[in-house]
């Protein structure tokens, strides 16, 4: 598949610096599931309809899940964004809030307060 989005080794050499150190079992690839990670937020993708290229999609949210909630993608935005003297530069991705609303509306269903779309009493 062409559209496919892969790291070059540049990117990757930027990125590394934040990556958190691993832990006796070697990590799989970063590349190839920071890559996937990334396709699936920019085309606004369920985790399991990740391209099979990118490894399985359990193994991308995981990471996903695991290093977000470590801050390590934070840590890699403002990094990145400190090298090129933005401070003060915030950017909103859509798919961060796109992502935040899908979980918290899932969080509500979970403890029963999902919400009926589209239905309306006829009185007779």
């Amino acid at each position: 598949m062409s559209d496919l989005v892969w790291q070059n080794d540049e990117q990757m050499a930027k990125l590394a610096p934040f990556f958190p150190k691993s832990h006796g079992k070697p990590r799989v690839d970063d590349r190839r599931v920071l890559s996937g990670i990334i396709f699936i937020n920019r085309n606004g993708l369920r985790w399991r309809d990740a391209p099979a290229a990118y490894g399985p999609h359990k193994t991308l949210y995981s990471r996903w899940k695991r290093w977000s909630e470590k801050g390590i993608f934070a840590r890699m935005m403002a990094g990145l964004a400190a090298e090129h003297g933005e401070k003060q530069t915030v950017i909103i991705d859509a798919t961060y809030l796109k992502a935040h609303r899908t979980a918290t509306s899932m969080a509500a269903k979970k403890r029963g307060r999902g919400r009926l779309i589209g239905r309306t009493k006829m009185s007779a």
